[in-house]
């Protein structure tokens, strides 16, 4: 099962080079001016819309060329009219302002979850007139000078989304040296830096871990600066496929140069699981990890050595530079990595693509350090975040700072709580999370103890509040949930 979306390539009838792509629409402000403040730059991509169903099949519909070419996907089933209509509506335009229609390209997205892939139909036509007026909303561009765009970043710059890199940047640069196994399904955005999904044990709602796997296509014999940390051909971050997949990364790994580096951002399962298979395959590859990761990953995952990060080192693949960055608060250790060329920040579990990430208290997670490292991402003015749960986000600063609002918001709440009487950490959830099934509030219980501390260390806790007390009554949390679970269909 998958849903489809429906992307328009419109060539310019003045220079066949040119395409155009449409200013994206933002998400919805906040109207509170300390997050509004962050704004992303403006996102240049495709013009796109949802392809549903066609329901009424007494039309005949536009005309697409080559539409039975492909075997992967019959659009007659679709309303491709009412599609194409609608995103023309965005442009100013009509159908009759553009000529003959032809199917251009089909691509299967990978299931990076939650919720059913999303697939996209690209179809090309040329406008018959090049002059229209745009009124700011839309813009020619070349392969040439989306590249620029994509590859010689500044901070705060426009930026050119996934599709139509997608599309036709990917297939107009110079093929790599190495080449993934067809059967595996990955999204390549920003250029070089590839995306692959792999089942993992992970929680819900997410079945995998993003495998991020940093190849340039053009490779620097830069070599021997001792400016960084290590150097190599290809770089993978987050190695934590499920043992039953471990035949396809042993694939992966055996496609990469042998020069290759492996960054891990903190010590859970689901992102170190697969790194056995590396040593494996590759004994000479480089392992780069925070010192507190590698005391809590097992011997029979890693036993060759490491090189130790803490943060602000820079790292060399193919010539391209990517910095380390020190962003606590997940774990104590946890780590995320930008890729410099292109401004694309690898987050870790710091951010995920859909929900609120939870922090883990068993291993140094720390609510005060969370907001640090959050306001820490905001400043780097990132141009894409890449979770490793989940779709990559287009909208950095928003979502970080939709991050920091919901648990503002989750602190309030709790603070409410414990104003209105509630001294334990079961009284704390029970009021709190009422509406939430209570099979989830052992889950929930690890940040509202992250939550109480960061109060405590505000100094905002009511004075009759005991935190004492409240330590004690740890304890007692798991028996009271379990007797209280019988209720939960009253919640």
């Amino acid at each position: 099962m998958a849903t489809h979306n429906l992307a328009v390539i419109l060539k310019n009838p003045s220079n066949d080079a040119e395409f155009l792509l449409l200013k994206q629409t933002p998400p919805p402000k906040f109207s509170e001016d300390q997050y509004d403040s962050y704004v992303d730059s403006d996102l240049w991509d495709l013009p796109s819309t949802l392809l549903n169903l066609q329901h009424d099949h007494s039309h005949p519909g536009i005309v697409i060329q080559g539409a039975h070419s492909s075997h992967n996907i019959d659009l007659t089933k679709f309303d491709v009219q009412l599609a194409l209509t609608g995103v023309l509506e965005k442009l100013g335009l009509k159908v009759n302002d553009v000529g003959e229609w032809s199917l251009f390209k089909y691509v299967e997205e990978a299931e990076f979850g939650p919720g059913f892939p999303v697939n996209t139909v690209f179809i090309m036509g040329k406008l018959l007139d090049g002059n229209q007026n745009c009124q700011g909303l839309w813009k020619w561009m070349s392969t040439e000078s989306c590249l620029t765009w994509l590859l010689e970043v500044k901070p705060c710059s426009d930026r050119v989304g996934p599709l139509v890199v997608l599309a036709l940047i990917n297939d107009s640069l110079q093929s790599a040296a190495w080449t993934l196994p067809p059967t595996l399904r990955y999204q390549e955005y920003p250029p070089g830096v590839v995306i692959l999904p792999m089942q993992s044990k992970t929680r819900k709602p997410f079945l995998t871990t993003n495998l991020v796997i940093f190849a340039p296509k053009q490779v620097s014999d830069t070599v021997g600066d001792c400016s960084f940390v290590a150097h190599g051909d290809a770089l993978i971050v987050d190695p934590g496929c499920r043992h039953e997949y471990h035949e396809e990364l042993k694939q992966i790994v055996a496609c990469l140069p042998e020069k290759l580096i492996v960054f891990v951002t903190h010590h859970h399962l689901d992102h170190v699981e697969g790194l056995s298979i590396i040593q494996k395959c590759n004994p000479n590859a480089t392992l780069l990890a925070h010192e507190n990761t590698m005391r809590r990953i097992g011997k029979g995952d890693w036993s060759l050595g490491y090189t130790s990060v803490s943060g602000e080192e820079d790292i060399l693949v193919g010539g391209h530079r990517l910095t380390v960055i020190f962003a606590p608060g997940h774990t104590d250790s946890h780590m995320a990595l930008l890729d410099v060329s292109t401004n694309s920040l690898i987050v870790g579990d710091h951010c995920v693509g859909q929900g609120s990430a939870a922090l883990d208290i068993t291993s140094g997670g720390n609510m005060t350090e969370y907001f640090q490292t959050s306001y820490k991402f905001l400043e780097l003015s990132p141009h894409t975040l890449i979770p490793m749960h989940g779709r990559v986000n287009l909208w950095p600063k928003n979502m970080l700072c939709g991050y920091l609002k919901n648990r503002r918001n989750r602190e309030e709440s709790i603070l409410k709580a414990i104003e209105n009487g509630a001294e334990t950490l079961f009284d704390i959830v029970a009021n709190v999370y009422s509406g939430v099934d209570c099979s989830l509030w052992t889950a929930a219980a690890s940040n509202v103890r992250l939550h109480v501390d960061h109060l405590d260390q505000q100094k905002k806790l009511p004075k009759g509040f005991s935190m004492e007390n409240f330590i004690d009554s740890l304890v007692a949390f798991e028996s009271l949930v379990v007797a209280f679970e019988p209720n939960s269909g009253e919640l």
